[in-house]
């Protein structure tokens, strides 16, 4: 099977049909997908120069501030989309920010970066986390979200471009249904699947209820979304950030790695680091003119 390498980057940062065009084991020339907001090329690859190409692309690409991916060039677009919340389709960490509220957020933080990197069981530091939480009064999660959330540069383009493909869009979250469900509205998202923090009436108790959502729990999503559709994950595009993405990740036919941490980077092969979330779009073979505003 053959592959395809797209490349994405800034147009006054570089070429992407330049860097296509160098790409060992190319076959043909480079097609051009956009140009307009970002310089996007694809390039049909020869799968025996795999292991020569993605030592090609890492480099060049650090070096040109430019986004890859490497995919199989048949069954490229998606029929599913599950993506994680937290600094993938929005730009923040609710817990973290919720945390400010009590002014906690140095303390939050810093359990917050140790989880995603993979140091710590999520579940254990997500109990804690909410743990710290006790007390706060319930009108602080209403504040959190107005005043501190906010979508990712191409978050409703790229929902509104899939479901308009025929896609499923889920946003699958190990954070807070509070938080998911409004997201997900603002993005257009079909479902959401996220943790419920406990409450008293008015405040926060402290607790998290059980199972909690993380690392097995959005694989099993990605399974179930894509049986219910009669598909497997091979047509899923699954997006995240953290060490709790990376099993969804790596059971998806495409899985898109979003500013992550090193963990999960080191493990995908389609990587968002200097442009915005229509980087996924391309990577799935869309052209920028059949992009869907959102």
């Amino acid at each position: 099977m053959l592959l395809t390498l797209t490349i994405v980057c800034r147009p006054d940062a570089a070429s992407a049909s330049g860097l296509a065009e160098k790409a060992p084991g190319g076959v043909g020339k480079p097609k051009d997908l956009g140009g307009t907001n970002w310089s996007a090329s694809e390039r049909t690859i020869d799968p025996s120069a795999q292991g020569d190409l993605v030592e090609y692309v890492e480099a060049a690409c650090a070096a040109a501030a430019a986004d890859w991916a490497i995919t199989p060039d048949r069954d490229r677009r998606k029929r599913l989309l599950i993506s994680d919340m937290d600094s993938t389709i929005i730009g923040q960490e609710c817990l973290d920010e919720l945390a400010d509220f009590a002014g906690l957020k140095a303390q939050v933080s810093a359990i917050t970066e140790r989880a995603m990197r993979g140091e710590l069981n999520f579940e254990s530091a997500l109990t804690t986390r909410v743990a710290m939480l006790k007390g706060l009064k319930l009108s602080a999660l209403d504040d959190c979200y107005a005043s501190r959330v906010s979508l990712n540069p191409g978050a409703r383009t790229l929902v509104a471009t899939m479901k308009a493909s025929g896609a499923r869009c889920v946003l699958v979250s190990g954070g807070f249904n509070f938080f998911t469900s409004r997201v997900a509205a603002a993005c257009g998202f079909d479902a959401d699947r996220a943790n419920e923090l406990l409450d008293d009436g008015s405040a926060l108790t402290g607790e998290v209820l059980q199972p909690i959502l993380g690392r097995e729990a959005k694989l099993a999503a990605l399974i179930e979304e894509s049986r219910a559709l009669g598909l497997g994950p091979e047509s899923a595009l699954a997006m995240g950030d953290g060490a709790n993405d990376l099993a969804m990740i790596k059971a998806a036919g495409l899985g898109v790695a979003y500013r992550a941490k090193p963990i999960v980077a080191a493990e995908t092969m389609a990587r968002i680091e200097h442009t915005d979330l229509t980087a996924a779009l391309f990577f799935q073979g869309f052209s920028e003119d059949e992009f869907v505003s959102g």
